[in-house]
């Protein structure tokens, strides 16, 4: 029951109305207040404690609280913790005769003689306990605070039970009330946040710099304030560390941080698969590559579902991971992992509410207990790889949303930062060829200490990842509905499943060609499909259903769709037009048979066509060509030079000339006379001997050895400006040759 603080201007509520106590009168018990309308009552102590419907206002509660939550047992230190339970044990023996409360858990020789509640009173049993209490040792009673615990104190402890009977036996001192800061006024609080926005724009300044502007802000803005009540440098630097924590960051770091507030959304994890974190660091264990056995590093892509943060999938890559890589992985995350050789029941599916034999059927093998799931959000870094226009398409394909972390926060994704961590230390730290965090603390010969190949290294996490993450303590990540308990992966999954039911849907086998990249091109009759350089054939594409274009319309319209693995392009796919789930493979018709040429990617060819384009040996189109051709003409034989050019642009000038002059002189006439008449006849008679002429060098051209074209260059050297002309003595013709002899 609570108790009635009377105090001027505190609230009660009295028959559902709100009441102020304007006086209390201790002398006549006595208290005033008044009404919501003004009007003012005296009423007596008596009637408000014996009318049924008076309670403490809200505040009055407030007042009760002193401002803070209430104090519970959770809030003392371990051996705090034991006195209070020795101090509740006593009193809970002078209330019921037993220390545990009750006779079901009585200890040995309870109750005792002075305690039996078959023949004491509570009243002697308080009276028997202050009596034992006062006969304890001073020092003994003072440590464990039993010497001030008189019958009156076990009287008023009698109301309390569990938990709270704990927390009544506790100190007060031990629990007291922080005294807060009281130089802190409301004028010097919004001094302070007042610098703190202006230092949000400003470059990164000391705390001595804060404290002057916040002195400035103060005896800027109230002048009426004393100067000596402004809180010094120390107060300044503990108050702006509690306030705003630690100071460590950049400047643009904490800008970012403040955009980002005001627009991004709080995400609450609460189930598997509803935020997957992507991230890539190097392995930090030199593994040896298959081909010539030479130590390599390699990088290490994860996958980790936040709420369970289960490793769902890993990749181990040679080299930076790519598109198609983070592709793979986010397929991985929606597949089984079957079970592997040397792997035992123990790591079989363990899940409840859905057999394995039933998840085995779905998947065509045993699988292993890992979770699987199609993931809802994807966040990841700003990688190159992860902002690829191929990854963003195969996320939305998958029905995947985009969360992309904050540039430089790798606080956004700390889940996964922290299982790097835990890898490394649990893990990696004790394998041949470990290289350590940095240079400096690298072993002598990291390299040749290496002895895992790539595959057992692969095999090894995979392992490791089910055997012991997903049966590791978490620690600190219980979830809401189970504080303080202790979970795993495994568990978290297990009560997911239970409380939302788990879909079990495992993607079929063409899920791997629609997360290729995807390329639209045009069939040709004989050679097939031209792949970033390459050419790809296969004898479906001979079907006449495919030497007509695409029926496809709109963006792509007429043109077939093709993927293509940049891991390996040996071979492209090449999806049936009538037959969605068939998927033809197109090799690259430069390829020998099958098997003789290893795999090959898009770094390969890339390097190839560059060293082709550098010794000038890339083939080109006509188009390509024909500014070449036109300048091999027109050094050999220029136009002027054409035969039917000569006389036909000759004539056309001529012709026009004369036109011009006509209409000239007509321009100039002064009397409307008419002009001369042009004689047309001789006009038609020059065309009729111009083809005449040109009909006879037809036939003299048949019936006579046809004269062999000038020689190459004969042109140029008949137009250079650096020929001396002939002299007057010299035959004519015979100036040019001279010289050049």
């Amino acid at each position: 029951m609570a108790l009635l603080d009377l105090a001027a201007g505190l609230e009660l509520q009295i028959g559902g109305t709100a009441w102020r106590i304007a006086e209390v009168r201790p002398q006549s018990g006595q208290v005033v207040v008044t009404g919501p309308g003004g009007e003012v009552e005296s009423r007596s102590f008596r009637w408000l404690v014996g009318h049924p419907e008076c309670w403490p206002g809200a505040s009055a509660r407030g007042s009760q609280l002193g401002g803070i939550q209430p104090v519970t047992a959770a809030d003392l230190t371990g051996v705090q913790l034991r006195r209070a339970r020795m101090r509740a044990a006593h009193v809970l023996e002078a209330e019921t005769g037993y220390r545990s409360g009750s006779p079901v858990r009585a200890l040995p020789g309870e109750p005792r003689a002075a305690y039996d509640p078959a023949s004491t009173t509570v009243t002697q049993r308080r009276r028997a306990k202050a009596l034992e209490l006062a006969a304890l040792n001073r020092e003994e009673a003072e440590l464990l605070g039993l010497s001030y615990m008189s019958e009156r104190t076990l009287e008023r402890l009698a109301g309390a039970c569990g938990e709270d009977l704990v927390a009544a036996c506790a100190d007060g001192r031990w629990t007291r009330r922080s005294g807060g800061r009281h130089s802190i006024t409301e004028e010097v609080r919004e001094a302070i946040f007042a610098v703190k926005r202006e230092c949000v724009d400003r470059s990164r300044i000391s705390m001595r710099a804060r404290h002057r502007l916040m002195h400035q802000y103060v005896v800027e803005k109230f002048p009426d304030f004393p100067a000596e009540k402004i809180p010094g440098y120390f107060t300044l630097r503990n108050v702006w560390a509690e306030w705003f924590g630690p100071d460590g960051t950049r400047a643009r770091y904490v800008r970012s941080a403040e955009a980002a507030s005001d627009t991004s959304p709080r995400v609450v994890v609460h189930r598997p698969g509803q935020v997957v974190a992507l991230d890539t660091t190097p392995l930090p264990v030199k593994v040896r590559e298959t081909v010539f056995g030479e130590p390599v590093s390699v990088m290490l892509t994860l996958a980790l579902d936040l709420y369970t943060h289960s490793i769902v999938a890993f990749r181990l890559t040679m080299v930076a991971d790519t598109s198609v890589d983070v592709a793979m992985l986010l397929r991985d995350v929606m597949m089984p992992l079957p079970m592997r050789d040397g792997w035992g029941e123990e790591m079989e599916w363990p899940y409840p509410g859905v057999p394995a034999s039933v998840v085995a059927e779905f998947a065509g093998h045993k699988v292993a207990a890992l979770p699987f799931f199609s993931p809802e959000t994807v966040t990841t870094d700003h990688g190159s790889a992860y902002k690829n226009h191929h990854v963003v398409e195969v996320e939305r394909t998958l029905g995947c949303n985009i969360l992309p972390a904050r540039t430089l926060r790798p606080t956004d994704k700390f889940a996964v930062e922290r299982a790097f961590s835990a890898v490394n230390s649990l893990l990696l730290e004790h394998l041949l060829g470990f290289t350590g965090v940095d240079v400096a603390d690298r072993g002598a010969d990291p390299e040749g200490d290496a002895v895992l190949t790539i595959s057992q290294m692969e095999h090894l996490i995979a392992t490791w990842v089910v055997k012991v993450w997903q049966n590791r303590v978490l620690g600190e990540y219980a979830p809401a509905w189970g504080p303080g308990e202790d979970h795993s992966p495994n568990s978290l999954f297990a009560a997911s499943m239970q409380q939302g039911g788990f879909a079990l849907q495992i993607p079929g086998p063409e899920l791997y060609h629609r997360l290729l990249r995807r390329h639209h091109v045009k069939i040709h009759p004989r050679r097939g499909v031209k792949i970033l350089g390459l050419w790809y054939h296969d004898p479906v594409l001979d079907e006449p259903r495919h030497q007509r274009p695409s029926a496809r319309g709109g963006k792509h319209k007429g043109k077939w769709i093709v993927r293509s693995d940049r891991r390996d392009r040996r071979t492209v796919f090449f999806q049936d037009a009538d037959d969605h789930d068939c998927w033809h493979p197109l090799r690259w018709t430069g390829l020998p048979p099958e098997g003789e040429v290893p795999a090959f990617s898009d770094r390969s060819v890339e390097d190839l066509l560059e060293e082709v384009r550098r010794r000038r040996l890339a083939p080109r189109s006509d188009s390509e060509l024909l500014p070449v051709l036109l300048d091999v003409l027109g050094e050999a034989i220029p136009v002027d030079q054409w035969p039917t050019q000569k006389t036909r642009k000759r004539d056309r000038t001529d012709r026009s000339r004369r036109a011009h002059q006509g209409r000239a002189a007509e321009a100039d006439r002064t009397s409307a006379a008419v002009g001369e008449v042009v004689s047309w006849p001789e006009q038609a008679d020059t065309v009729a001997r111009a083809v005449d002429a040109d009909r006879r060098r037809r036939r003299e051209a048949i019936a006579h050895q046809p004269t062999p074209p000038p020689r190459l260059g004969e042109a140029l050297r008949r137009r250079s400006l650096f020929l001396l002309p002939p002299d007057e003595d010299d035959e004519p013709g015979h100036g040019p040759a001279k010289e050049n002899a």
